[in-house]
């Protein structure tokens, strides 16, 4: 055996053993629990960085770990390979988008293989590939025919100059981030999925996933549902009445003005006769309007012109344009109660519209509505016959006087809005429908999928190629046959990660989208990903999976049981990021140390769910520990064979060593399954080697009691450090692989003590520690305590006045 720990060559060796053996390639088997973990799978941006090394390692440690329980385990790796980076790479570096993505997956790939993650590689998945995103397709029209799929028209950020719709995080200071013109808010028609018809299914069901309670609370929030009224205020001169959603009824005798968005239909029609009113809602399309730039921009607006009825008191408000009123929410029209809600005094204050008191303090604290609103529930007052009620009452009285003069109705309300799916950009999957000037939209037939997006193109960032190529768009329509024009809008990308789990379970079902191998690994038991993909993209998934359980596709209503949101990585207390040039490229970590001290020391560092500091001497330190290990061992198999181990045969010091081995097993197997603080039990492997290499003592029945110290050591750093304990695991001489190894079992009788120690206290003051022998009698260690040597200096020329026994821990004396 090597003298020294050589991490290059035992890497390749363990990781070629994997390959040739398929040590990972997961098999259905109904005889055995499964166990399917799963990382957030990466965007093939050309490079691993540390987050993704610290994700993909919890899970790797989760996976080996649940291999070693007897578990039939299942860990896939694949890529979300569609999106914006790349047509910005595309760009910058003048390469097609799908080959600048495919040189990365294949660079990215290795990395991750020299990592050692226990993959199943069969598995594997790009969502930029036809195979894959043709099930998506196909899902799409089917939720067409269903009438959960519809097209709407939706404002989006336009670049005029480059032609091209903007995410929002490609709007810099109200410009394009490329070209540095203004961009405009432009309304064109969009796809979009009825996720409010799961609004509250998707609440319900967080009640079944053992998730972190806050990504519940933000899941709920970002929900949000919410009891309210509905209600209607009617237009003076006008047949319609405008409709608005309050959760406040209690205070709409406070109601001062209506406000509606830029793009209500009032505020258009009024537009029309109104240049400065024309200008205000041109320079609206220009705001980013992300709701959470509501609070702090500045509240602007202009009025109408029109007039509003007070449903139950038909007093005249006015209706005005705000900016802070956005037509995607609810019906695009506030009731505005500018003494009760900050946001409405604001704007009240600056164009000297009335600010009303209709609400007091309960406990009759001091209200100044001069300097702002007051916000709290409370009684009201200057409401007529409402007045006096407190909150629950006047919901309730209000609400019915509504209801009963038909002007409205309490009704429950979402914030959520249905998820549009359409991106006005090339790199995605095509949207499979098809629009005919006889038929309108119709879905693109089974067998005309997928439809695949034409990868060789030119790509200036000018618009999208496929717009400018006949050969794509042009088609005739399933239906008449007739000329048609093909879909050229792209799936938001959130619609690949959505389901991608669920078909990682059944790769290479090539004749349906999933099959019964997908219901047998789903859901999915334990989900790894980062705290910032707490809303969006797990309400998504959730919402898809939904969809799947409501097509027959699968049997379960959610698709990840358990979560783990992993903190960041950190250098000099900042995440790290090339801009700030604090990275860490893990492939010269590898190259310096290799994979297992990159790994360990990830692990060691931090609980999971916390952020992580990098230090270099903290890697550096986890070498040092694994040299130590394969010295230890080396060392312990040089010294020859050892007997077997004859439990009955110990003396003292033996059992203390075994008795430590099995408190670490006890405590180690807690760490890694319910705990998850896989830092606390690297720590207690430490402490174990500490203890094994400080034994004095060379005789038979010592040496086996350190042999089954060592296994232990080296099986339960085995999901950490796979590599070196693949070797050292041969080294002891055993010739199956530490990956089918099971985990060390735990002998409870070896956690019996003959004696236990007992701290000794004098009026409160520790003054000795005595061992006693465990079955004890309480006189008997009374006794003990108070004849100990050091005890007894503390006790001369006083009187003991009551002495108190705490089994199993101390002794209390009281004396004076």
């Amino acid at each position: 055996m090597d003298e020294q720990y050589s991490p290059r060559k035992i890497e390749q060796e363990a990781q070629s053993f994997w390959d040739k053996n398929q040590s990972f390639k997961a098999v259905e088997d109904s005889s055995r629990e499964k166990f399917y973990c799963l990382s957030m799978f990466p965007y093939p941006s050309g490079r691993l960085h540390m987050g993704h090394v610290r994700n993909y390692t919890i899970g790797d440690v989760l996976s080996r770990y649940q291999r070693m329980q007897g578990k039939n385990v299942l860990q896939p790796m694949g890529w979300d390979a569609f999106g914006l980076p790349a047509e910005n790479a595309a760009i910058k570096n003048n390469v097609p988008p799908a080959k600048w993505t495919y040189e990365n997956i294949d660079y990215m790939r290795d990395q991750l293989k020299q990592l050692g993650f226990a993959y199943d590689w069969s598995r594997e998945i790009a969502t930029c590939h036809p195979e894959y995103y043709r099930w998506e397709q196909w899902f799409f029209t089917r939720l067409f025919e269903k009438g959960l799929v519809y097209k709407k028209t939706s404002a989006v950020n336009w670049c005029p100059n480059d032609m091209t719709v903007l995410a929002n995080e490609q709007v810099i200071d109200g410009c394009c981030w490329r070209c540095d013109t203004a961009v405009e808010r432009r309304e064109i028609p969009q796809w979009f999925l009825k996720i409010t018809d799961y609004a509250e299914q998707l609440i319900d069901d967080l009640d079944k996933v053992d998730w972190p309670e806050q990504v519940k609370t933000m899941q709920r929030n970002w929900i949000g549902k919410s009891r309210g009224v509905e209600l209607h205020f009617g237009l003076k001169d006008r047949t319609e009445t405008l409709e608005v959603f309050t959760t406040r009824p209690d205070t709409l005798m406070g109601v001062t003005y209506v406000a509606v968005a830029a793009q209500h239909p009032l505020s258009l029609e009024a537009a029309q006769s109104n240049p400065e009113l024309a200008a205000f809602v041109e320079e609206c399309k220009h705001v980013k309007v992300a709701e959470a730039d509501m609070a702090t921009m500045e509240k602007k607006g202009m009025a109408t012109g029109f007039t509003a009825l007070h449903p139950l008191t038909g007093r005249e408000v006015p209706v005005m344009v705000a900016n802070f009123v956005l037509m995607d929410y609810g019906s695009g029209a506030v009731m505005a109660v500018p003494g009760h809600d900050q946001r409405d005094w604001e704007f009240a204050t600056k164009y000297n519209l009335a600010i009303e008191q209709v609400i007091e303090a309960v406990d009759g604290t001091e209200i100044d509505l001069s300097q702002a609103a007051y916000t709290e529930k409370g009684r009201l007052v200057n409401s007529g016959e409402f007045n006096g009620l407190e909150f629950d009452a006047a919901f309730d009285a209000i609400a019915g006087k509504l209801e009963a003069d038909g002007k409205g109705k309490i009704t429950i309300n979402y914030r959520l809005r249905d998820w549009g799916v359409s991106r006005q950009r090339y790199w995605g999957a095509p949207i499979p429908m098809i629009s005919c000037p006889c038929c309108g939209d119709v879905a693109v037939p089974e067998d005309q999928l997928p439809v695949v997006l034409p990868e060789n193109v030119e790509f200036d960032g000018v618009g999208s190629p496929i717009k400018k190529m006949p050969e794509f768009y042009e088609t005739t329509c399933p239906k008449c046959g007739g000329a048609a024009t093909r879909e050229t809008d792209t799936f938001d990308t959130f619609m690949e990660s959505s389901w991608y789990y669920a078909r990682y379970a059944c790769r290479n079902q090539n004749e349906a989208m999933l099959d019964g191998e997908a219901n047998y690994w789903a859901p999915v038991n334990h989900y790894i990903g980062g705290i910032e993909h707490a809303i969006l993209h797990l309400l998504y998934s959730r919402f898809y999976h939904k969809l799947l359980r409501d097509e027959g596709l699968v049997n379960s209503d959610e698709p990840f049981q358990r979560l783990l949101t992993q903190g960041m990585v950190l250098k000099d207390g900042s995440k790290m990021s090339k801009s700030k040039g604090n990275t860490i490229d893990p492939q010269e970590l590898i190259q310096k140390y290799g994979a297992d001290t990159v790994r360990l020391f990830i692990m060691f560092a931090a609980p999971p769910e916390q952020s992580l500091e990098w230090s270099d001497s903290g890697v550096e330190g986890a070498n040092r520990f694994l040299k130590r290990l394969w010295k230890m061992v080396q060392s312990h198999v040089d010294a020859g064979p050892t007997v077997a181990l004859d439990v009955a045969a110990l003396d003292d010091k033996q059992k203390e060593l075994r008795r430590k081995t099995h408190e670490t097993i006890a405590k180690i197997s807690d760490d890694m399954n319910r705990r998850l603080t896989f830092n606390t039990a690297i720590a207690a492997v430490m402490e174990l080697s500490n203890a094994i290499t400080k034994v004095n003592d060379s005789s038979e029945q010592m040496r086996a009691v350190q042999h089954e110290a060592i296994e232990a050591c080296v099986l339960m750093l085995s999901p950490m450090v796979p590599h070196i304990t693949h070797t050292l695991w041969q080294m002891l001489g055993h010739n199956d692989a530490v990956i089918d190894a099971g985990w060390p079992t735990l002998d409870e009788s070896a956690l019996t003590r003959d004696t236990i120690q007992m701290v000794v206290q004098v009026n409160g003051k520790v003054r000795s520690k005595i061992e006693v022998a465990a079955d004890a009698a309480k006189e008997a260690i009374e006794q003990q305590a108070l004849s100990d040597s050091k005890v007894a200096n503390f006790l001369e020329g006083v009187t003991v006045r009551k002495v108190i026994v705490v089994p199993g821990k101390l002794v209390s004396i009281v004396a004076n």
